[in-house]
């Protein structure tokens, strides 16, 4: 990833709520991050965060209503993906973007072969012929790891395992050499083995092809493993931002320290018993006027229940939003 290189995506101030019967649900509140080339970018927090809404709300993938992307813009390739004509986000989405779904099971339509799924993009963004296409498409399935490419073209997906599902999802992804890939929990429904032989692919296929990714997952230990740089969400906002061995070394929010303990042995430590956040994520009525963690925060103070903090920068990189971020660390604790 090169040093001081433009971003490939930037988001600004983007916010996006969901209208229920109970009222509005403000998932995403003034969400703003940028990705740069070839950089892989960890995306982390419980479930119920923000995190798959606020990449589903960047290609415009969530249905409409209830959900309302209200605010923000999303720039890439010198288009903001939100303001846009459909004719124009369908040529990048797909083609420069690609999206890898959380569910293998789920994500391949069940009446189509392999083969005319992972073709349909080649011929839809790449103006590629049936001949052309289905020869890529067997480049694809060897790319992922999948023997007899060729032949497995013309099985259907129940014909695939959980593992080898995924390999065609990442096929799909890939088929158009897309600038980035987004990847929200793609190993969430597989077994721990078959975990470990898809994220020995991505960083291969990273590699080979100098994508920029974005990778959605609830797992620090994956993280760990394979980005660069890491975003934590809580209450639908991003409360801190690092670099991956600053943030595992020196966590300053509340919410990313509970998470790294959760994690038996990240810290350094080993606990008896295992760590749990007490509580659980809150559901926003309305657009946050306070600190979202503040009820399950051991650090709160007054001000947290009137003032929603700003993220700050408090190294190179690293920016925190925490009313209490100058004081953070050993001092904290005091």
């Amino acid at each position: 990833m090169p040093d001081g290189a433009l971003p490939v995506l930037d988001v600004r101030g983007l916010k996006t709520v969901f209208r229920t019967r109970g009222g509005e649900v403000h998932a995403v509140n003034t969400v703003s991050f940028d990705l740069k080339p070839g950089e892989l970018l960890g995306v982390v927090g419980e479930s119920g965060s923000g995190k798959s809404v606020t990449m589903m709300s960047l290609i415009r993938l969530l249905p409409s209503p209830p959900a309302d992307v209200r605010g923000g813009q999303v720039l890439f390739d010198g288009t903001d993906l939100l303001t846009c004509s459909d004719q124009r986000l369908r040529d990048i989405r797909g083609g420069k973007i690609g999206f890898i779904f959380q569910d293998p099971m789920t994500s391949l339509n069940p009446v189509f072969t392999v083969g005319f799924q992972i073709m349909e993009p080649l011929r839809r963004h790449m103006g590629l012929n049936k001949a052309q296409a289905a020869k890529r498409a067997a480049e694809l399935l060897e790319l992922v790891g999948i023997p007899d490419a060729r032949q497995r073209l013309k099985d259907y997906p129940h014909q695939f395992s959980g593992g080898m599902r995924q390999r065609v999802m990442i096929a799909i992804a890939l088929a158009c050499d897309p600038q980035v890939l987004i990847a929200d929990e793609p190993t969430t429904a597989l077994d721990v083995t078959i975990q470990a032989q898809i994220l020995e692919l991505v960083k291969e296929l990273r590699q080979k092809l100098g994508m920029a990714i974005i990778w959605i997952t609830h797992d620090l230990g994956v993280i760990a493993g394979i980005a660069d740089r890491v975003m934590v969400m809580y209450g639908g906002q991003i409360v801190e931002q690092a670099p991956v061995k600053e943030l595992f070394r020196n966590p300053q929010h509340p919410y990313t320290r509970a998470l790294l303990k959760t994690v038996p042995g990240v810290l350094g430590e080993r606990p008896e018993k295992l760590n749990v956040i007490e509580g659980q994520p809150p559901i926003l009525m309305s657009e946050p006027s306070f600190c979202a963690f503040r009820d399950r925060c051991a650090y709160a103070f007054d001000r947290c229940g009137h003032e929603n903090p700003a993220r700050v920068p408090i190294g190179a990189g690293h920016d925190v939003a925490c009313l209490r971020a100058p004081v953070t660390g050993g001092s904290r604790d005091a």
